[in-house]
């Protein structure tokens, strides 16, 4: 595996090639032209800061869930001059992702969307040799359908905009059984300024 190029700018604790790689994701299960450095990288990158390796963490199990099925990156149709990245995930939803009502619970939802939508924001960042990673600023979710039990969704994730300090990136949410949307959002991401002494 080689290093993302040295001209981004990463905090030490952050850096993705300083992440240890993440041993139940098979790459080779990834499709899309994303580089396969980049898809690894980009899987490490949310075991260490997306749900993490501690069972007992919020979120752990769901995370865990989630497979990527796609990483790609495309010239915009509108702007050539502009690169966009899309990921795309599949999750199963399970008893512990549900609410009272047996249907998955909203903040789940959000869990989700954070995740997944974070995704093409790395894979575009590590691909343009710049920082993609964040923290989430702000969040826009629409809630479509509930998803029982069982539902298999797909999560489409592409990137808007990566500046150097905020990042927006959209996705969606489908019933893959229906092709019924469950919920859709726009996702916005900053940078943290480090603390000056």
């Amino acid at each position: 595996m080689r290093d993302p190029p040295s001209t981004a700018v990463y905090a030490p604790h952050i850096h993705p090639a300083t992440l240890p790689n993440d041993p139940e994701v098979d790459i080779t299960c990834i499709a899309g032209n994303a580089p396969t450095h980049i898809k690894r990288l980009t899987c490490n990158t949310l075991l260490a800061h997306g749900f993490g390796t501690d069972p007992t963490a919020f979120g752990y199990h769901v995370g865990r869930a989630i497979r990527f099925v796609e990483m790609s990156i495309e010239r915009n149709i509108d702007r050539a001059d502009r690169l966009e990245a899309t990921t795309i995930a599949e999750v199963t939803v399970t008893k512990h992702m549900l609410n009272g009502a047996g249907m998955l619970h909203g903040g789940c939802v959000t869990y989700l969307i954070d995740i997944c939508c974070s995704t093409p924001l790395i894979v575009l960042g590590l691909f343009l040799s710049t920082n993609g990673i964040g923290v989430t600023q702000a969040m826009n979710v629409l809630f479509h359908a509930p998803s029982p039990l069982d539902s298999q969704l797909r999560i489409a994730s592409t990137s808007i905009s990566l500046g150097g300090r905020v990042m927006t990136s959209r996705c969606e949410i489908i019933d893959k059984g229906t092709g019924r949307p469950v919920a859709s959002a726009f996702l916005n991401k900053m940078q943290p300024r480090q603390a000056k002494l």
